[in-house]
């Protein structure tokens, strides 16, 4: 009795008219859920929290409510859900202080030394899986082979013979070791569970289904973990679920601690409505979120044609909603995606945010398939016209339109994951992306999976650092196989060619592409592939990659600016429709099966006559131009030109050099530095050329003493005079005092030639060179 008048007077004391107070709601970590929710007497969990907010909106619906979490961590042990009945609602943290939820459990344990300087702890039957370990705050390595090296490209480290029947004879219980590995050709990634061992010695592979284009494992990029008998390196672990036994090694000298925490949650908050029912004006703001298992063996669901399978779940999970903010949090190490937006939304920002090492995507837009008309699922599958649904756009709304992604930093992403994004957009629609910094990513930056249903923007991002870990990709990359893409070229040209219309039924509105920095070494920096169309391309510093546009239709690209590279047209339609004008290129084009140059290919600036020429001799840029484009600053990133440049006599017009990437300091302050290209490769043909590249230190063979040294007979060549250790160009196959004298059939005779061959091919790997190493010709093989 006497705890239900006490409860009635604390409500009473919340609903008292006038009291402002009454409308914010104070938690703790050490806080009580008995508690009224006042700053000096906080609550202790969401959950609670949530039944008093509930009690206050039910009182006055028109008032919104603020939940403050005060300095500390929390251990939710459910997700927190909140659907229509939760709306007009901010969750943040306390002015100055830092908020911490965590998907991670806990756990107090007494280790004992064992041999090999391996420790062992017994652990509650509670708990029944470990995915991830902290100590310290820090992720721990979950015993693998190879060992991580946080210097390897690929996986931090990989082995062709991590599935070897010679390695699995010393696993004493393999089941339950988990295989990671690359595409076999790159194309992302593939996580699979050992089931047990047949009676070849070979494992036994529940999985597979994270990638949509099947073909199977990479013969190299392949690790295997959480294997007792791989537990050999300090920072690794090993849980024994059937003993109930945890065992780690902890460095040279060191004790592990007692408290310990395990991942234990995939979603920490879900926002969850319906279009009929949507939670509206929802607001997390200034909070951390962390410590969520990874979902990689969750990631099934294909894409629509893309290369992609999908997990529709995050750290913080947006469905049905309408006008929330998701701004100025850190998702740090988050298992899976960081925030995935999914289905039905509209208006929905995720602005400020600071993504770091999410093991798949940093921010998702993805829509119900079941908007979309004739739906394909997979590369080779098509609905055949006759059967197919010729209504323009969507079939219903649920799906992501005029939502947000802005000021975010989105870094390393992909931890495990290798088929993700820093911002991923599907069966979406007007969907803003400006203002990120975005970089150091085993796939694309920016990733649109097909043309549903466009009339997206991105504008003033900075994209770098990206494919490193996958090949045939862009820092920004799309796919446009819509209900007009037939796997079959001859069907797709005699459809197309019969009613052009239908190539924009699905990709509506044209997608702009604006005032944009990117760059990537591994592929393109913007790459359209695969019949992406309605796109208009302006304004873009692209560093290093270059620009292809594949299979696709009304295109425009106009006022760009591609340093060290070019223009890549791949196998165009007759009717293209594509422009490409007004655009700085520092290096020939690069066709691949061009029949038809689009509906016009002109008014560019080019490097040198030769090029030009080249150019010309296809029937393109008759008012073209070319000559040195006379930068501002190249060295210091202005690559505006000066009156009296010749790129403004064809067309070019100058457009600002700042303004990429986020505009918020603190966040601009942990974004590693962008690599600006050092020179202009076009105009590295003189004696004294030099360049950094990958690392090593490249010039042109200078006189009698470089020739001697080198032994060569003459001055022709790529010398790399100094490879340093561990750097990517010692990773490719080149060594110290290699003079680089032919790739992919072509001879080198400078740097010039080396680069002018080499980056419009970057995205192939394995290129085939010829050095001159130890006074003779040794053949090689460039690896990515």
């Amino acid at each position: 009795m006497l705890k239900w008048l006490l409860t009635g007077c604390m409500l009473l004391a919340l609903h008292a008219p006038g009291r402002t107070q009454t409308r914010q709601i104070y938690l703790s970590p050490a806080g009580n859920d008995n508690y009224p929710g006042t700053k000096e007497k906080p609550m202790a969990t969401l959950q609670a929290a949530q039944q008093r907010w509930r009690q206050l909106r039910a009182q006055r619906a028109d008032q919104p409510v603020t939940v403050i979490l005060q300095n500390g961590t929390y251990h939710p042990e459910q997700t927190l859900v909140l659907t229509p009945e939760d709306g007009s609602l901010t969750i943040t943290a306390l002015a100055g202080q830092k908020a911490v939820i965590s998907g991670a459990r806990p756990l107090e344990v007494k280790w004992k030394a064992g041999a090999d300087g391996i420790y062992a702890a017994s652990v509650p039957a509670a708990v029944r899986q470990m995915d991830r370990l902290y100590m310290n705050g820090e992720t721990q390595v979950l015993a693998r082979y190879p060992n991580y090296d946080s210097t390897a490209r690929f996986y931090h480290g990989t082995s062709a013979d991590a599935l070897s029947p010679e390695r699995i004879k010393t696993w004493k219980h393999p089941r339950g070791g988990i295989v990671h590995a690359l595409h076999r050709a790159e194309w992302g990634g593939y996580h699979y569970i050992i089931t047990g061992v047949d009676s070849a010695g070979n494992a036994v592979l529940e999985g597979g289904w994270q990638n949509n284009r099947q073909m199977g494992l990479h013969a190299q990029h392949r690790f295997v973990e959480n294997i007792r008998e791989e537990l050999d390196a300090p920072r690794e672990w090993f849980f024994d679920a059937e003993k109930h036994m945890l065992y780690y090694k902890p460095q040279a000298g060191q004790v592990p601690p007692s408290h310990i925490e395990y991942a234990s949650l995939s979603e920490l908050i879900v926002i969850k409505g319906t279009e009929t029912k949507p939670v509206k004006n929802v607001t997390l703001r200034d909070l951390q979120f962390t410590g969520t298992v990874r979902t990689f063996m969750l990631t099934k669901e294909p894409l629509l044609r893309s290369d992609w399978t999908i997990y529709r779940g995050g750290a913080v999970l947006v469905e049905g909603a309408e006008d929330c903010d998701i701004s100025h949090c850190f998702f740090n190490e988050t298992g899976g995606n960081a925030v995935f937006v999914n289905n039905y939304n509209r208006r929905v920002d995720i602005s400020g945010c600071h993504i770091y090492k999410a093991g798949a995507s940093g921010i998702a837009f993805v829509g119900n398939p079941e908007a979309v008309r004739s739906p394909a699922f997979e590369y080779n599958h098509f609905v055949p016209y006759a059967e197919m649904d010729f209504t323009k756009g969507p079939k219903n709304n649920d799906y992501p339109k005029d939502c947000a992604a802005a000021d975010n930093l989105i870094q390393y992403t992909g931890e495990t994951e290798k088929q993700s994004a820093g911002v991923q957009i599907s069966m979406s629609s007007q969907i803003r992306v400006a203002y990120n910094t975005i970089h150091d990513l085993p796939r694309a930056g920016i990733n649109i999976s097909e043309g549903t249903w466009g009339g997206h923007l991105l504008e003033h991002n900075e994209v770098y650092n990206t494919v490193l870990e996958t090949g045939d990709h862009g820092a920004f990359n799309s796919w446009g196989r819509d209900r007009f893409w037939h796997p079959n070229r001859r069907t797709m040209d005699s459809a197309t060619t019969a009613n052009i219309n239908i190539v924009l039924l699905d990709a509506v509105e044209t997608t702009v592409i604006r005032n944009n920095r990117f760059r990537c070494d591994h592929g393109w920096d913007i790459d359209l592939d695969d019949g992406s169309g309605n796109y208009h391309i302006y304004n873009n510093v692209c560093l290093n990659g270059g620009l292809k546009l594949r299979e696709g239709f009304f295109r425009t690209v106009e006022n760009n600016i591609l340093l060290n590279n070019s223009f890549h047209p791949h196998v165009w339609f007759l009717n293209s429709g594509d422009i490409f004008r007004h655009n700085i290129v520092t290096a020939s084009y690069k066709p691949i099966q061009v029949k038809k140059w689009g509906e016009k290919v002109d008014s560019n600036f080019f490097p040198d006559e030769a090029a030009l020429k080249a150019a010309q001799v296809n029937g393109t840029d008759a008012h073209s131009l070319s000559g040195d484009p006379q930068f501002i600053d190249f060295k210091n990133g202005d690559y505006g030109v000066k009156p009296g440049s010749g790129a403004l006599k064809a067309g070019f017009v100058n457009f600002p050099m700042n303004g990429f990437g986020t505009r918020i300091q603190s966040l601009r302050d942990k974004a590693a530095p962008v690599p600006l290209p050092p020179a202009l490769f076009s105009q590295q043909s003189g004696p004294q050329a030099s360049i950094s590249w990958k690392g090593a230190t490249v010039k042109n063979i200078e006189g009698l003493g470089e020739r001697s040294a080198t032994g060569l007979p003459d001055e022709k060549g790529a010398y790399f005079v100094t490879v340093p250790a561990g750097s990517e160009a010692e990773k490719m196959g080149f060594r110290t005092g290699d003079v680089l004298l032919q790739l992919d059939g072509e001879k080198v005779n400078n740097i010039k030639d080396f680069l002018g061959i080499y980056q419009p091919n970057a995205w192939r790997g394995r290129l085939k060179a010829t050095v001159f190493r130890n006074q003779q010709s040794t053949a090689i093989t460039l690896s990515k």
